[in-house]
């Protein structure tokens, strides 16, 4: 007998049955394994799942794309050439990655996520984890990120000092008190607002364009060093002191 993988979800087999992927047999839970196991991408958005189990056997996916299901689960931990991933609006309270290690884009925001294990994930250049639930997040190792979305999330703090690479950073709508971008020099675009921070200073990031920082507690700010700026918002703060004098760009 040909090997056979266990799909459960009867919306998964469907879309796989019609589209060449299955056994030709309607509902019976499973689809040939020989009919996955090459591909390299895999589009299933907006079929309605609610289980992606049998995504285990598609061991040659560089492309997954599950947005706008109801998933709650995820493991990925089989698909080990998965370069992007994209699984946003679903139910996700837990999301296995570890294993990818050539994975460069992962967007997973509007999900239930209180955590994520990033550690191996090296490769990662655009992250997107915003409208979660995640109370901390550990990106020292991620050097190559260039884009990181984290807003809407519950963070308290965050260390990027090791993403020397980070053009876009947004962590509006979160709880943090601090945040330290000083060694973040290639930043073009810094989204803060809706936090709880009493001091930025971005003096070292002279190539930044866009500064969002309303909705804090800074009592100054200077964006005297900030040439390239062309967009501020800073209201609803308990300003004291602003130091625009050398922003002829705004």
């Amino acid at each position: 007998f040909a090997q056979q993988t266990y799909v459960p979800d009867d919306n998964f087999e469907a879309y796989l049955e019609a589209n060449g992927m299955g056994n030709g047999i309607t509902n019976d839970d499973s689809v040939l394994t020989a009919n996955i196991n090459t591909l390299p991408y895999l589009n299933v958005s907006y079929q309605n799942i609610s289980n992606l189990t049998g995504i285990e056997d598609f061991t040659a996916l560089t492309f997954l794309d599950c947005k706008d299901n109801q998933i709650n689960s995820l493991d990925l931990s089989s698909n080990l050439y998965l370069e992007f991933v994209a699984c946003y609006n679903n139910q996700l309270n837990s999301l296995d990655v570890s294993g990818l290690t050539v994975l460069w884009n992962l967007d997973c925001g509007n999900n239930n996520l209180t955590s994520l294990d990033l550690s191996n994930n090296t490769a990662l250049q655009e992250f997107s984890i915003y409208n979660n639930q995640l109370i901390s997040l550990d990106v020292s190792n991620n050097i190559m990120l260039g884009i990181l979305a984290a807003s809407g999330n519950q963070l308290t703090s965050i260390d990027v000092s090791n993403n020397i690479y980070l053009s876009e950073l947004s962590l509006y709508g979160n709880s943090l008190f601090s945040l330290d971008v000083v060694y973040n020099t290639n930043l073009v675009d810094l989204k803060c607002d809706g936090n709880q921070i009493t001091n930025i200073d971005v003096s070292n990031n002279t190539a930044l364009t866009h500064l969002y920082c309303a909705a804090n507690q800074l009592i100054s700010l200077n964006v005297s060093q900030n040439l390239s700026l062309t967009h501020l918002s800073c209201g609803t703060n308990p300003l004291t002191a602003l130091d625009l004098s050398n922003n002829t760009a705004l």
